[in-house]
């Protein structure tokens, strides 16, 4: 999810475009609101027009989407304003149509947007992680300590999914009246929020209004902030969410990254010196989940061949290491 830092943006400020990706049917739009130019990974504001029809189909990529007026129908049942649906890779959904027209929020997170007409799954499809849930009438508030440290009192959450893997999640939020939070934060994750309802102010970005979005890597200092009337937002991370605060308006990305470090090497001894290991070849092998053996820098599978890693450490000199299939945790070879 490498994505530039965008903050603040408003959706109202730009204009609808026609989605004319291969497999999308005529009726659909969208705003781009940020995009990554490596994968195609992107978050966008869309809108099917009335009359809208889909037939049933599945994407190459996670796909996510939060209805935030209209409605939209999925076989025979009505999906109105605050539905959340989580459509894992190759998943089949149903034929969907929008009698009225809809807009929402739709995710593509690891590939383009794609759309491929089929009433089957594909064969490696995790069916079992589908999520369809009314998340304004099906879930209770609850208190944001699902974070420690956590934020403020005043900020409440409804959590939507939590990646079983990488813990990124996708959450409503919502802020309560003259809410406001003194400290500054930054995060070790990237972090995007999309303002369904209300408008928060940030000491370094300005108002940020109902409409408002923010793709803010890691590393970003942010706050103090506050909302004088309450805010109802849609939030996401890429990974597990930590608060990082302190009172430093001035530190810089590469300091906040350093202060992380020294944290862990604290709180944490053991693990961070065999990451550091003197030559640097401490890769970690999960048995558990061997795909993020050797994990790029945006959290994926390493790129190199079925059955080597290839990589550098910044000197020029690739090398490669072999893909481990054991159940230990033994280390690969070096070539």
């Amino acid at each position: 999810m490498a994505r530039p830092h965008i903050e603040p943006f408003v959706d109202r400020d730009v204009d609808f475009k026609r989605m004319t990706l291969p497999g999308f049917p005529k009726g659909m739009k969208y705003k781009m609101l940020s995009l990554d130019t490596d994968t195609g990974a992107c978050s966008m504001t869309v809108r099917f027009e009335s009359g809208y029809r889909q037939p049933p189909g599945m994407s190459y990529s996670e796909m996510e989407l939060f209805i935030l007026s209209g409605s939209v129908q999925y076989g025979d049942k009505v999906y109105g304003k605050g539905n959340y649906f989580f459509v894992p890779a190759g998943v089949s959904m149903p034929a969907m149509s929008s009698p009225r027209g809809a807009e929402g929020l739709m995710f593509y997170n690891y590939g383009e947007p794609s759309f491929l007409e089929s009433d089957e799954d594909h064969p490696r499809a995790l069916r079992d992680q589908l999520i369809m849930v009314d998340a304004y009438e099906g879930l209770q508030w609850k208190v944001a300590n699902f974070v420690n440290p956590s934020v403020a009192p005043g900020c409440m959450v409804k959590m939507l999914r939590s990646d079983p893997q990488t813990h990124a999640h996708s959450l409503l939020y919502c802020m309560t009246p003259n809410y406001w939070q003194d400290n500054i934060s930054y995060h070790d994750c990237a972090e995007e929020s999309y303002h369904i309802w209300g408008t928060s102010s940030m000491m370094q970005f300005g108002n940020l209004p109902t409409g408002g979005y923010f793709w803010r890597p890691a590393w970003i200092n942010h706050g103090a902030f506050a909302s004088e009337l309450g805010v109802l937002g849609f939030g996401r991370t890429d990974s597990i969410l930590h608060n990082y605060f302190h009172f430093n308006p001035w530190s810089t990305p590469d300091e906040n990254r350093e202060r992380s470090a020294a944290q862990l090497r604290r709180n944490k001894p053991n693990l961070y010196k065999w990451i550091r290991s003197p030559d640097g070849h401490n890769h970690p092998h999960d048995f558990e989940f061997p795909a993020y053996d050797y994990a790029n820098e945006d959290g994926q599978a390493g790129a190199g061949t079925a059955d080597l890693y290839v990589h550098d450490h910044g000197d020029g000199e690739a090398h490669a290491h072999e893909r481990s299939s054991r159940k230990g945790g033994a280390k690969g070879r070096r070539r």
